[in-house]
């Protein structure tokens, strides 16, 4: 559902800011330190209820303010639906059509943002959790069962692990193991018929962008061979050791491959930006092809740090997506972008149309 107004308010640089926007591309530019960034920062919390830039809710916070408040309305099959969220050091309200909401999934259910920043080559470079994450927000999209069994798995994690920890007996850890195992079994099997769904796009991306054959693997955070069960049925003292469990679809992770070699070893940093826009731009396919033009691409600065050959190619991919585009840029020269759509100056965090 594209995003077709929305009222920033109180949000890091921005005091107030209203816009209308077009359903298929706007483009923001200004200097450095204008606000731009700040801007999508605000679009990616109204559908996700958190900042991809930090965990932490007090930096999101006006200098000088109690709160945040960002509101927007979305529009679908003729219908509009308001999405709200309001954000202190406390935490994060969420109101979906004038309700309260529990979790931020009922946001991404109107308005799935995905971001492509310059930091986006982390997707690669860091520990597996960014890649979970990523793996799980696409696997939500698809799989509408996916969030209760993830909630069920992670509820069972956190009472085993308080288990271990208070250094209980073995039938106490032990009563945890079969719900564990059920539910991440399940998971695991979401999460990889999820990535037999992405892998199709991702080589054809990859092959885009980079001209390099490009594959992925899921690993389910336990040994091969062994089911879940067995092993933390096998390894429940290693997990006492550590007071924590060792094995699971906590510890899963996904490695993306380059002519067979891991890609983090294989690719420069820009390459690297390139691959991992190529996921991102992957798994919205995935999300269109069955919500046509309900999901939005954040495209923060596409130019940093990639040379024009590159920029070209990777507009070229983000010109055949249906999303929505939110695009922000120092100036208003990008190769590719759609035609149309509506341009906005954005100055020490006011924001004007062209």
């Amino acid at each position: 559902m594209p995003l077709t107004w929305v009222r920033v308010e109180q949000f890091r640089c921005l005091e107030r800011v209203e816009l209308d926007l077009d359903p298929r591309c706007n483009f923001f530019i200004g200097p450095n330190a204008s606000g731009k960034t700040s801007l999508l920062e605000a679009f990616y919390f109204l559908g996700r209820g958190r900042s991809f830039r930090t965990r932490r809710l007090d930096p999101l916070v006006r200098h000088g303010q109690k709160a945040l408040t960002i509101v927007g309305r979305v529009s679908a099959d003729g219908r509009e639906t308001t999405l709200g969220v309001r954000a202190d050091r406390n935490g994060t309200e969420i109101h979906v059509g004038g309700r309260a909401a529990q979790t931020a999934a009922e946001l991404a259910e109107h308005f799935p943002p995905q971001v492509i920043e310059p930091e986006i080559h982390k997707l690669l470079e860091e520990g597996p959790g960014r890649r979970r994450r990523f793996l799980d927000w696409g696997v939500f999209h698809v799989e509408p069962g996916f969030l209760l069994g993830w909630q069920r798995y992670y509820r069972a994690l956190k009472q085993r692990n308080a288990a271990l920890k208070q250094q209980l007996p073995d039938q106490a850890v032990g009563a945890w193991d079969t719900e564990l195992t059920e539910t991440g079994e399940a998971l695991a099997a979401q999460r990889l018929a999820y990535l037999k769904l992405l892998e199709e796009p991702v080589r054809r991306i990859g092959q885009r962008l980079l001209g390099l054959d490009i594959d992925i693997a899921y690993h389910p955070g336990w040994p091969e061979g062994r089911g879940l069960q067995g092993a933390l049925t096998q390894d429940r003292e290693r997990d006492r050791r550590y007071r924590a469990t060792q094995h699971g679809p906590h510890r899963a992770d996904v490695t993306v491959r380059v002519e067979g070699h891991a890609a983090k070893d294989r690719v420069s940093r820009g390459q690297q930006k390139l691959l991992a826009a190529g996921l991102t731009l992957a798994q919205l396919e995935l999300q269109e092809r069955d919500h046509p033009g309900r999901s939005a691409l954040l495209l923060d600065d596409p130019a940093a740090e990639l040379d024009r050959e590159s920029l070209a190619r990777l507009m070229s991919c983000v010109r055949d997506l249906q999303s929505q585009l939110l695009v922000t840029s120092l100036g208003a020269e990008i190769p590719g972008l759609p035609p149309g759509g509506r341009m906005f100056h954005v100055e020490q965090g006011r924001i004007e149309r062209d």
